[in-house]
């Protein structure tokens, strides 16, 4: 059994970052007209690397609490390191955002996202078919 709530654990991660991936390239190609907006990004690969060896963004230094009623939290973003893209064409109200750019990193994103929600949807039907096969 814990073979099974790795995987999904591991899916579940994956669903995680992929789904504030696309919430920070949603929020890029909102701000493509905002002077001085600066597109940023993560590093999918690297975000993953870190939620699985139990990281929290470069140092697992946990959040401080000042008062009794304050809740425990890990105090990241997400386990991810946010970073700026690099300028690929210049703009005069110093805005990066590049909209060909944002749009295929969504594209490829939301593909992404739609092969995990897959794989998970088959290891679950893998599981209730086993199940049902030894119940007889």
């Amino acid at each position: 059994m814990a073979d099974i709530g790795n995987h999904v654990g591991v899916y579940s991660k994956a669903l995680d970052l992929r789904a504030q991936r696309h919430q920070m390239l949603a929020s890029n190609i909102a701000n493509a007209d905002t002077p001085h907006y600066k597109a940023r990004d993560f590093d999918f690969q690297q975000a993953m690397a870190s939620a699985m060896s139990g990281r929290v963004g470069d140092a697992a230094l946990p959040m401080a609490t000042t008062a009794r009623g304050h809740l425990a939290g890990s105090g990241d973003s997400g386990g991810v390191r946010l970073q700026y893209r690099s300028e690929t064409q210049s703009a005069v109200d110093g805005n990066t955002v590049d909209m060909d750019v944002e749009r295929a990193q969504i594209a490829d994103n939301a593909i992404q996202y739609q092969i995990l929600t897959q794989l998970i949807g088959d290891k679950f039907r893998g599981l209730r078919t086993a199940m049902s096969g030894t119940q007889g």
